[in-house]
């Protein structure tokens, strides 16, 4: 006899440690290409106590970026602002050990035609989507990103109905599905977020615990919707800084460095990873571009109706433009008359793949990667915001397209795999 089964995802804030460092490497790497869309960038942060120390190889023509100014920005808008914090934006060290990129790497990646642009190294990469969420992501996973998003909102409301919070927090949920994978309740909800003092450590425990269920899920129930909100019962196990206190936190708890959530980037474990990180890296390298757009294909595809389920899988050899492989499983839930290989097949002539062609559709030699570096590369929102750049020496304005490997613009092509 088939049993339900539990599902869990997690994620982080924006001030968790691992988090700040993503940020920072993607905030150096946007100001990179607002000055130079050809910049090369591979930059690493590592933050502690007091320190944020920066490493990696950059090559650019003519772009100057003011590290420490950088670092300091994204601190402070993040909510690191107060000395008691042991990390904050005005009184941390900045160390750059930045270097120019290898000539070795680089006569692999430049090529006289673009578009025979070799990738940046070797990998794999990985795109999913399910029919899940409204998203097309997996539902732990948006629970996760979503209540720590509406955490922050909370935290920067003025006046703040949790006034006590601080910018380090975590999440995780787990979801009851059915043998079918079907969800049938939200199981489980932990939730640690850091906090100021309390006079009383059990008066502090009661009134997070209180605002957690009264304040923050509600909104949340709300911002997913009526289906998911009607998953949430009485028999919620829910978990609120289970150790009991949670003030020390932040880069001053514990160290940062980039790409060290990789799954939260991604899809919760629910989707595979290559293995490569994202933060920090120009759309060169294909861990992050390529896997771009394998989600791009398998979003679409799943919006079109070919599967209720898809993971994508390509493989680049570094200097070489093609993908050496495509892969495709539907996990037995695809509706095309092809079957999983001839579907691989088919999304090698129906998408060009190269990293230029990836770079090009969906712009990433602009300036739009920190908004990537939390809550998630995949199930965000795709909009266009105006950016100031600086080209030929001048300032000018241009209005930018951001997550576009989100968009769904390629459903009706995706519809002829039917």
């Amino acid at each position: 006899m088939k049993t339900n089964y539990l599902f869990t995802s997690e994620s982080v804030s924006e001030g968790h440690p691992d988090k700040v460092a993503d940020q920072i490497s993607d905030a150096i790497l946007d100001d990179f290409m607002r000055q130079d869309p050809a910049s090369h960038v591979a930059c690493e942060t590592f933050v502690s106590t007091g320190l944020v120390v920066l490493g990696g190889e950059v090559s650019s023509a003519d772009a100057y970026v003011d590290i420490q100014k950088v670092a300091r920005d994204v601190i402070r808008r993040i909510g690191y602002t107060k000395s008691e914090y042991k990390f904050d934006s005005e009184s941390c060290a900045v160390i750059s050990a930045i270097h120019e990129q290898s000539a070795d790497i680089a006569q692999g990646v430049n090529k006289a035609d673009s578009l025979e642009q070799g990738a940046g190294d070797q990998g794999i990469m990985f795109g999913y989507a399910n029919n899940e969420t409204a998203d097309y992501m997996p539902l732990p996973l948006t629970l996760a990103h979503k209540a720590l998003m509406i955490l922050a909102d909370i935290r920067r409301e003025n006046p703040s109905p949790m006034p006590y919070l601080r910018p380090d927090a975590k999440s995780q949920f787990t979801i009851e599905y059915s043998p079918e994978g079907q969800a049938v309740r939200v199981h489980t909800f932990v939730l640690s977020t850091q906090h100021d003092e309390f006079d009383e450590e059990k008066a502090m425990q009661r009134r997070i615990r209180e605002d957690v269920k009264n304040i923050l899920i509600p909104r949340l129930k709300e911002t997913m919707g009526p289906k998911v909100a009607a998953l949430f019962d009485d028999k919620l196990i829910l978990h609120v800084n289970p150790t009991g206190k949670f003030v020390i936190g932040g880069p001053h708890g514990d160290t940062g460095l980039t790409g060290r959530k990789i799954v939260v980037d991604t899809y919760g474990g629910r989707g595979a990873h290559g293995g490569g990180a994202f933060s920090g890296k120009d759309a060169s390298k294909v861990d992050r571009s390529a896997a771009y757009a394998a989600r791009y294909i398998a979003k679409n595809m799943v919006a079109a109706g070919v599967a209720d389920e898809i993971l994508v899988q390509l493989s680049y050899a570094i200097g070489i433009a093609e993908p050496v492989s495509i892969f495709v499983n539907t996990f037995g839930k695809s509706h095309s008359r092809l079957d999983d290989s001839e579907l691989a097949q088919r999304i090698g002539s129906m998408f060009d793949l190269r990293p230029a062609a990836i770079i090009a559709k969906f712009g990433l030699r602009n300036p739009i990667f920190e908004p990537t570096a939390a809550y998630g590369h995949f199930g965000r929102t795709p909009y266009k915001a105006p950016v100031e750049l600086v080209r030929g020496g001048k300032k000018i304005t241009e209005e930018l397209q951001f997550f576009g490997w989100e968009l769904l613009d390629s459903v009706e092509l995706c519809k002829s795999l039917l």
